[in-house]
């Protein structure tokens, strides 16, 4: 008995195979299908949403659209790639109605709506929301940093700019030593001057006078524009501390439900550190999920007291452990928090038992701050060695009864802080590891933040595919 056998390649068939049989009425290109035609591609910003009336036809927005969901739902980002998939994947095929852009035009779309994919992205949210896949309790909010199209070399702070040229006039002045001494032995010699190793000084002033101009270009604008430092091929980007060491990337700040591990809102910034981002990140996933009070939940770097007050004031109950940080933590004494607030005195307790009383006004970034001390405590206390070298001081600024109330809570609740790396950490670890996605393909910001919205459409749309299968949000775009 033989093996099954399948058609001649060259046979011709009576009724062909129609491409919708090849596509089951579960899988996930059929929801893509659904989704972006239930969309308003013109309310939501997409470039050439109404054909001309003249000219040559171009692709439809909704088509090319549909095919970088499918693309970043699995795993293939590169326009190039694209264009390979919609000539050889039965299933673009299928849902481009065996269209066949080429790269181009499609990498052109991604860049022309950069900010039309975050409202895509918003709307999968709302659709999310209307099937209660977010509980709407609870955010935790994170960063990660993800590299940019720029490499280290091509990025200098001012700094480096300067210490570079210093180096440079040293070199240079070696340089010149160097040639006047061949020269002057040239001389003695009655010679004439000239051979390979003068050459080979010519060429390297040469070339190190020449790198010193640019360098010295760039540090001048960087000094004219203000900022702290500059990336050449993508001016956008940041040096970051990634993992220990520092990378030219972009800061990406993502708010997850903790309930499914869904992605509620997302940003993409050039701010180094995630101090100050925690309002905005929160308010804004907040206004998505059509809540106005919520939990937030962060690490230690988005501890800022003015952040934290701003958060409280919008509505939203943060919980942000307090970094250990200071000269007293640093020296090994006694840290601030083991010092008693006495609200009715407006005094501190130290943990000798003596009270702080007196007080020093002064500013801290805009905020008042009151200094507690009590000298003449410290100067008799038992404990100095291990509070102070002279006199402790302990400082109060402006808003800190909100940063009180806040470690109360996190005293109540500390399971908060573990649920909030498990909810946080399975998107970054989805999006980097099964995804992919460490690095961006594209440059400048408005740019960045349009890919990280395919992105994070795409952790969604898989999350939400896996929780409630095709079928059912297919019903449901379609109610």
């Amino acid at each position: 008995m033989g093996h099954i056998a399948g058609d001649d390649r060259d046979q011709l068939l009576l009724l062909p195979d129609v491409v919708d049989d090849y596509v089951g009425s579960d899988n996930p290109v059929r929801f893509i299908d659904a989704f972006v035609d239930g969309l308003d591609l013109a309310a939501l910003g997409f470039v050439r949403a109404a054909a001309k009336a003249t000219g040559r036809p171009g692709y439809a927005p909704g088509d090319l659209l549909k095919l970088y969901i499918y693309g970043y739902l699995n795993r293939v980002r590169s326009s190039r790639r694209l264009e390979a998939e919609a000539n050889r994947n039965i299933e673009v095929m299928w849902l481009l109605r065996r269209l066949r852009p080429d790269f181009k035009t499609i990498a052109n779309f991604r860049r022309d709506n950069a900010k039309a994919f975050r409202q895509v992205f918003r709307s999968f949210v709302l659709l999310c929301r209307d099937l209660d896949l977010f509980g709407r309790e609870l955010l935790a909010i994170d960063g990660t940093r993800i590299k940019a199209v720029n490499n280290k070399d091509r990025n200098h702070t001012q700094r480096s700019l300067e210490s570079f040229i210093q180096q440079a006039d040293a070199r240079l002045d070696d340089y010149l030593r160097r040639l006047d001494e061949s020269d002057a032995g040239d001389a003695d010699r009655g010679g004439t001057g000239g051979g390979s190793r003068t050459d080979n000084l010519d060429a390297k002033i040469t070339a190190l006078r020449e790198k010193r101009g640019r360098y010295l270009a760039i540090l001048d604008d960087l000094k004219r524009s203000g900022e702290d430092q500059v990336s050449l091929t993508d001016p956008d980007c940041r040096a970051m501390m990634c993992n220990g060491r520092i990378q030219v990337a972009y800061n990406v700040q993502i708010a997850v439900d903790v309930k499914h591990k869904l992605i509620a809102e997302q940003e993409v910034s050039n701010a180094p550190v995630d101090m100050g981002l925690l309002t905005e990140t929160a308010k804004a996933a907040c206004e998505m999920l059509g809540v106005s009070t919520i939990d937030a939940v962060a690490d230690r770097g988005y501890f800022k007291t003015e952040d934290i007050v701003a958060c409280e004031a919008a509505g939203i109950v943060p919980h942000v452990p307090k970094p250990q940080r200071g000269p007293a933590v640093r020296e090994g004494f006694f840290r601030k928090d083991e010092f008693r607030y006495l609200a009715d005195q407006d005094a501190y307790v130290c943990p000798g038992g003596q009270v702080l009383a007196t007080r020093n006004e002064s500013k801290l970034r805009d905020l008042k701050k009151i200094d507690y001390s009590n000298r003449h405590a410290c100067s008799v206390c038992p404990l100095q060695p291990r509070c102070t070298t002279r006199f402790r001081k302990v400082s109060r600024i402006e808003g800190e009864e909100v940063l009180e109330r806040m470690a109360e809570r996190l005293k109540a609740r500390p399971e908060l802080l573990d649920l909030r790396r498990q909810s946080v950490e399975h998107p970054f670890g989805s999006i980097k590891q099964w995804m992919n996605q460490g690095a961006f393909l594209m440059r400048r910001l408005p740019n960045v933040r349009g890919e990280f919205s395919l992105t994070a459409l795409a952790y969604n749309l898989r999350r939400a595919l896996t929780i409630l299968g095709a079928s059912a949000l297919i019903t449901a775009v379609r109610a």
